[in-house]
């Protein structure tokens, strides 16, 4: 019984078995099937090692939100020489609510050379052509976003000359803790002080000769500053043509969220427009010179997450790969011998219908010969 229960199992087991195995002796092997066979190993090799590639590599994944931190208050990093002396500019932020926050907060004002040395500007060339290139190509902000903290730092590395060329300029850099609404930071003439009606600055002493705005932004960033983030006003540098001349720059803050498989980090993106103008109270064009960035805080939140390919989709994509091949290959190789066995069919059918037999009274017949046992002797 025991036998009988094994035999009829292992019959079951055969009818189920979805590969039947043909004797080799059954199989006809040919030169056309060897040459697609070797296309289709080669096409599977080269597109598996693409998708391994594809296996490797990461992306990443956008996601948006309500911010609903408004409580917590806002750092804002800057780096920016202008041309003027320490002593004639005063830089300070007024928000939307009257508050202002002054720069003795937390910015440090250093008298340097506004001229740079080459490998300065050789730095500088280079943040350009990277902003130029993410203007054109936005998908290079997600290496960006992936190689943060392992690139090398932004700032323009300290002068290597011992010039003797007294400071004509001066360097504003640190930063500031602001609240979390629209405002305004703003580098102008004579430093600021308090006004019940918000702020002024102590512009009468300084002639408007020596006025000269012309500015080079090193870094300006939102949040918590990440090395090897490059922001979209890194590297620019402005040339006043007149004296008053005013500088403005329209900032949209987007609260970020970075999540990658080397950090994790609440950063600030924004986006910026740019305006200047020649001040001219006789022409209709009022202001104050100097460089203001007024900046406004969007609602929105993005959360920025470096994602990776699970294991088991690879392994299917990498079986559709090598069936799809088989298959396809298979089915062309299939149809391609049907159409050459009818070409040559009729090729071979014309011959025989144009064969011409010679009769004894000296006609010729077109008619195919009949096989006959002498025929076949």
């Amino acid at each position: 019984m025991r036998r009988l229960n094994r035999k009829k199992t292992l019959n079951l087991m055969k009818e189920l078995d979805a590969f039947p195995k043909v004797p080799e002796s059954y199989v006809e092997t040919s030169a056309s099937g060897g040459t697609v066979s070797l296309i289709a190993f080669t096409t599977i090799a080269f597109l598996t090692i693409m998708e391994f590639m594809v296996y490797r590599d990461t992306w990443m994944k956008y996601e948006y939100e309500v911010d609903k931190d408004f409580t917590s208050k806002l750092r804002i990093n800057i780096d920016i020489t202008v041309a003027m002396r320490c002593q004639y500019v005063g830089a300070d932020v007024l928000d939307l609510a009257e508050t202002m926050v002054a720069s003795a907060d937390g910015l440090i004002y250093e008298p340097v050379v506004f001229d740079l040395t080459p490998q300065q500007k050789e730095l500088q060339r280079m943040l350009q052509l990277i902003q130029s290139r993410l203007q054109e190509e936005h998908s290079l902000q997600d290496v960006i976003f992936k190689s943060a903290f392992k690139s090398p730092s932004t700032s323009l590395p300290p002068r290597e000359d011992n010039s003797l060329q007294s400071p004509d300029a001066c360097r504003i850099h640190g930063h500031l803790y602001v609240n979390k609404v629209a405002g305004n930071f703003h580098i102008t003439v004579g430093k600021a002080i308090p006004h019940p009606r918000g702020h002024a600055h102590l512009a009468a002493l300084v002639s408007h000769e020596s006025y000269n705005f012309s500015h080079r932004i090193d870094h300006l960033s939102f949040g918590e500053l990440i090395p090897g983030i490059i922001n979209p006003l890194d590297g620019t540098e402005k040339i006043a043509s007149d004296h008053n001349q005013m500088f403005q720059y329209f900032i949209t803050v987007v609260p970020t969220k970075l999540h990658t498989y080397k950090i994790s980090a609440e950063t600030h993106q924004f986006s910026v427009t740019e305006r200047e103008r020649v001040i001219n109270h006789a022409a209709g064009s009022h202001g104050v010179s100097g460089i203001f960035m007024k900046y406004d805080i969007s609602s929105l939140m993005v959360t920025v997450t470096e994602e990776h390919m699970p294991f088991w989709q690879f392994l299917v994509r990498l079986c559709g790969i090598i069936g799809g091949i088989f298959s396809t290959t298979g089915i062309l190789h299939g149809f391609g011998r049907f159409v050459a066995e009818i070409i040559f069919c009729r090729f071979r059918l014309g011959s025989h219908r144009s064969t011409s037999v010679p009769l004894p009274d000296g006609h010729t017949s077109n008619h195919l010969p009949l096989i006959t046992d002498n025929n076949t002797h």
